[in-house]
């Protein structure tokens, strides 16, 4: 059964590799017919994100070279983005920059390239970019042992998560509180940290089943009840003239016509 999953797992990685290489293929073919350099940055960007997938290489020297080609086609957007003051397109070079950094353990350019995104992030009052800048922020600085300023980073984005009520952002701070406390020597905090991180995962996959459940509901299936008005039958009142009873004088007169 072990042997199976794994061999699952290599097909998996197989196919997904061969998927990169045909998307990288055309995109360099693309790359090729463009002329206008400010269209070529995000063309550079998607080769690159081919090129990021270096996860999944077993292969040392295949994985390095996949890391190297990342930062060679992100350099290249990087200029581009600079040139045409795209605040977007250099936000993403910073991230995916400190990305492969970061791997190599290459910690102060790792660093240095998240810092930058993140003070784009700042000056664009882009909240989701904040919390996520922060969160590898203090990834970087656990891997430096620096436990007390990655603690510091993760406090300013459960602050930001929960003001802005961003669960999902909420929780992956709870699992990287975890994971500072366990590094820290402190496995009870870090387990409790990280069953909150499960609570509020819970707390939105019920509200989205919830969600869902109400849109599929078919419309018959809602009642409505009826308030049912009682009706009164008001009988009409029958008037009925009786004539008043004749006098004795004029049964008299009656009585003399008839003569």
């Amino acid at each position: 059964m072990k042997k199976f999953f794994i061999l699952s797992l290599f097909i998996l990685a197989t196919l997904k590799l061969s998927a990169a290489t045909g998307d990288l293929d055309s995109l360099k073919q693309k790359l090729q017919l463009i002329t206008n350099d400010s269209l070529k940055a995000p063309v550079y960007t998607e080769i690159a994100g081919c090129y990021l997938k270096y996860d999944t290489i077993v292969n040392i020297r295949k994985k390095r070279m996949y890391q190297n080609e990342a930062l060679n086609y992100t350099m290249m957007a990087l200029h581009l983005y600079s040139r045409y003051s795209d605040t977007t397109g250099l936000r993403v070079s910073f991230d995916n920059l400190a990305k492969v950094y970061h791997s190599q353990k290459k910690f102060s350019q790792a660093k240095w390239f998240i810092l930058q995104s993140n003070s784009l992030s700042r000056i664009k009052n882009d909240t989701l970019n904040i919390i996520t800048s922060l969160i590898k922020l203090s990834n970087i600085k656990m891997d430096i042992k620096e436990y007390k300023m990655a603690m510091r980073d993760l406090n300013e984005a459960l602050s930001m998560s929960v003001a802005t009520r961003t669960p999902k952002m909420e929780a992956i701070v709870q699992q990287n509180y975890g994971y500072l406390y366990n590094r820290m020597g402190d496995p009870k905090k870090g387990d409790i940290a990280l069953k909150r991180a499960d609570l509020i995962n819970d707390s939105i996959k019920r509200d989205e089943e919830a969600k869902l459940a109400a849109i599929q509901m078919p419309g018959d299936s809602i009642v409505v009840k009826k308030v049912v008005v009682p009706v009164v039958k008001i009988k009409k009142k029958v008037i009925v003239s009786v004539g008043r009873k004749p006098s004795k004088k004029q049964l008299a007169k009656k009585e003399v016509a008839s003569l």
